[in-house]
């Protein structure tokens, strides 16, 4: 039970499987035509720059100061 109150192997994952399925769900309603394309492609960056801003924060600091820019004095 304490596997799935803490998310067990979709732990991390959480953001990309809302976005994959915002995405997906994006699509489909274009495809039945409840949206037109400019709200579909709107939908779809929109949870694009959500995932790949999730994937740019996770990477962060796990390179402990290697490749960091340094602000001159």
């Amino acid at each position: 039970m304490n596997k799935i109150i803490k998310g067990g192997y979709l732990k991390d994952r959480k953001t990309y499987v809302v976005s994959s399925v915002g995405i997906v769900s994006a699509i489909g309603a274009y495809l039945i035509g409840d949206e037109d394309i400019f709200t579909m492609l709107q939908t779809i960056f929109t949870l694009s720059g959500i995932y790949f801003l999730k994937q740019e924060t996770s990477t962060k600091g796990k390179h402990n100061g290697k490749n960091s820019r340094k602000i001159s004095e």
